[in-house]
């Protein structure tokens, strides 16, 4: 877990002050601490301390892009206090549901939330995307690695304890992702002179390698942005399990944008997960509420300061089904955008020739609703299968493969029908 004793390791002596006395107060959270569940309509969206008076230093004050109107000046920047949430969970579907609990039910009017969390090895895809042209999802199983999918749009991406994770809640009113960026790129600068720049497609990148990805979830009257730091995570896993399977997919699904990635150990081999949970924590809480304006210790102690999350039914009524619902078939696959996929193959004839042939399934919501063979005069038939209307994975669709590769092309009409 992400322990006390790992955040005290990384902080100073008046650090650790502030997180005793914030953690020795923070209890269960009671029932007025929220508002009822809402119903809400979506749009996806090297060296240690460098010198802050540097010309380059990105901790100084500059303004946000936030989409602030006239609900946003009701409360002032003084009246809004702010917590960062550590989740004690290491499983993507109990994360993934406390996300989404806080969104539903938190009133984050006049308490914004930096929840940070972390996972065992998964692969997290967008809504709206298809995970087979994302990830090898058979090579996922036989590795243990988990396959999710998130409430927010964007890109497929992969979890270890390697990473560390970032949702800000906020109103929607108050929504800024820049805002937010620049919060992890000035803890960055501040606790290792490590200089990351924001580009036109608000990731994080150092030297033009990408150290985080960023997706949101815009609602009313909740929003947040999330986003990924890669630490230490395992490259050869992450290479391995966001390939896609050996087949060609016709899919309208959002793909994701490939691009070269770096850990940040690579760039300073001090970062670790603990000491820059701590880092973006505090640079969180200095850090007045609408601007990036920084407050320094004194703006530090008005917060609510750091909170040990516990994400279970006690302390979050309705969790446990929302976990349900993440962990679902009906979620992770059957949520996939219709596709098609094609697979060439080489059938014998009665001559011992090879004659080519194209087997295409369609996959609707999950589910294989329709499978065909184009023969080579060019005519397409229906492949009556007990596999039709099944899931759709590698395991059902070489089954239908070799099936059809057991007769030659002269018996294929009789052979398609009986399989």
């Amino acid at each position: 877990m992400l322990s006390f004793s790992a955040i005290r390791s990384s902080g100073n002596r008046a650090q650790l002050s502030t997180i005793c006395r914030l953690l020795t107060t923070s209890h269960r959270y009671q029932s007025s601490s929220f508002t009822s569940p809402s119903s809400s309509s979506t749009s996806d969206e090297s060296g240690r301390n460098g010198s802050l008076t540097n010309k380059d230093d990105p901790t100084r004050k500059t303004r946000g892009d936030s989409n602030n109107n006239k609900n946003s000046s009701i409360i002032t920047d003084a009246e809004i206090k702010k917590s960062v949430f550590i989740s004690q969970s290491y499983d993507i579907f109990t994360n993934l549901a406390l996300e989404d609990w806080l969104y539903r039910h938190f009133d984050f009017n006049r308490h914004h939330v930096l929840l940070l969390w972390a996972n065992d090895p998964c692969v997290v895809i967008g809504r709206h995307q298809n995970p087979f042209t994302e990830a090898n999802v058979s090579k996922l199983v036989d590795k243990g690695i988990t396959l999710a999918r998130r409430n927010s749009g964007g890109g497929a991406v992969y979890h270890d304890r390697g990473n560390l994770n970032c949702t800000f809640f906020t109103p929607r009113e108050r929504y800024n992702r820049k805002y937010n960026l620049n919060i992890l790129t000035r803890a960055l600068f501040r606790e290792w002179a490590i200089k990351a720049e924001i580009n036109k497609r608000d990731d994080i990148i150092i030297n033009e390698k990408k150290i985080s990805g960023t997706a949101a979830k815009l609602g009313h009257p909740n929003a947040y942005h999330h986003c990924t730091l890669l630490v230490s995570a395992n490259k050869l896993h992450l290479g391995e399990a966001l390939v896609k399977e050996d087949a060609n997919y016709i899919s309208k699904a959002t793909a994701s944008v490939r691009s070269p990635i770096r850990n940040l150990c690579d760039v300073n081999r001090s970062v670790n997960v603990p000491q820059l949970l701590s880092a973006v924590g505090y640079e969180f809480l200095r850090t007045s509420a609408t601007e990036l304006e920084d407050g320094g210790s004194t703006q530090t102690m008005k917060q609510r300061g750091f909170q040990l999350i516990n994400p279970t039914e006690k302390w979050f009524p309705g969790i446990e089904e929302l976990r349900k619902e993440f962990s679902s078939w009906d979620w992770v696959l059957g949520k996939t955008p219709k596709f098609t996929v094609e697979k060439d193959l080489a059938l014998k004839a009665d001559n011992d020739k090879q004659l080519k042939m194209k087997l295409a399934v369609e996959v609707d919501k999950g589910l294989m609703s329709e499978i065909t063979i184009a023969m080579p005069s060019g005519e397409r038939l229906p492949v009556v299968s007990q596999l039709q209307n099944k899931p759709y994975n590698e395991k059902n669709l070489n089954g239908i493969i070799k099936a059809l590769k057991l007769v030659s092309t002269d018996n294929v009409k009789q052979a398609i029908n009986s399989m």
